[in-house]
Order: structure tokens, then sequence, then C-alpha cells
């Protein structure tokens, strides 16, 4: 989702505000930014995501929740594609994130791996940082280790990805499934091909 920057207000009126509006704003040092809508590549990679994430917590305390969520840091608001969180929050944001996922567009990218990137490394309990792109299949993934210290993997087509903080794997073809992009097309094919020689 690509953000446009409008005016300042207070953190009163961004809350009060995002419970009248048909449009979702992030909220960042005082100033609010409309997101706009998102492509059909993104929504299937978010939607795949949170119900891999909703059929893993049965019976767990953990929770997954779409972009409709706020995350709050500080006095900043933001609506990550996805968030995963244990605490039994009322209300319309969390600030204790164990999981957050974020979809990459054109207009996004660098904003989702550098300023969010490190505000979210801010948040005493997020364990995992997912950055999915949506034009290519490629998957950039960020990991507290036990000595607090940021580990970057980047996975691809062909590879599992282990949620450690979850205990949850999930392939990568898995996460592009439907998602229309040359990486997944040129994948297709050649598995079919494969399978064709294969006799399967």
């Amino acid at each position: 989702m690509s953000l446009a920057k409008l005016h300042e207000i207070s953190e009163q009126e961004y809350l009060a505000g995002e419970l009248q509006s048909d449009i979702k704003h992030e909220y960042i040092d005082g100033q609010i930014y409309a997101m706009a809508g998102a492509h059909r590549n993104h929504v299937l990679i978010a939607d795949k995501i949170l119900r891999r994430f909703g059929n893993h917590f049965e019976n767990q305390p953990f929770r997954s929740y779409s972009s409709d969520l706020k995350m709050k840091i500080g006095k900043n608001y933001f609506y990550p594609d996805v968030i995963v969180d244990s605490t039994d929050f009322d209300g319309y944001f969390t600030e204790q994130p164990t999981i957050v996922v974020e979809v990459l567009s054109k207009s996004t990218r660098q904003y989702d791996k550098t300023f969010k990137r490190d505000q979210y490394f801010s948040i005493p309990t997020l364990q995992e940082y997912l950055l999915i792109e949506q034009d290519i299949a490629e998957i950039e993934y960020w990991q507290r280790t036990e000595n607090n210290i940021w580990q970057q993997n980047v996975y691809y087509l062909g590879d599992d990805l282990y949620l450690r903080s979850i205990d949850l794997t999930i392939s990568v073809e898995d996460i592009y499934q439907g998602v229309k992009n040359e990486d997944v097309q040129t994948w297709l094919e050649t598995k079919l091909q494969e399978q064709s020689e294969h006799g399967q």
C-alpha cells in the first residue's frame, strides 16, 4: 500500500478520526498519511499468511490480525499487513506484537525496509519481522537472537521458512500460491516440465 502525507494533528485527534474515517491512516511524528489500496498480489499474500497463522493458532495463546488493526510504537501508529500477538489487549491497537509482516510494493519498499524496520525493531516483544515482495518471489526475514541482535536471512521459491517464536514452518511456494509475477510463473513452468520429464 502506498502512503500520501496529509497534515499535522494531535494523537487524540488522530485516534478519534480513525474511528470515523473510511480510509486508514498511519500516524508518524504528528503527521497523518493516507493509505492507498493494495494490488491483487499484495492481498493474496497477506491473506495466505493470515490464514496459515490462524489455523496454526487453534488452542494456542497467539492471535493473528489483519491490516485493520493498528500497532502503536511510542506516539506513532502503523497498520502492518499482519500482526501476531499473544497478549489479551482490548481496543484498536496493540503495543506488544510477536511477529510483524509487511508485503512490499514499489512505492513502500524502502520505507518498510528502513524507517519502519527501525521503528519495529525498537519493540521489546517483537521476535520476527517478515518483508514479503509482491513483484518478485523473495522474503526478507529478520529474527531477534537471544543476544538481542537482529539477524537477517532471505528466502526464495523452493525454500521453507521456519518461524521460531510460533513454531511454524511454511514454504515460500505456499506463500506465493496464486500470485502472478514473473518469478512465480517461471517456477511453475519449470516444475511442470520436471514433472513431465519424470512421468508424473
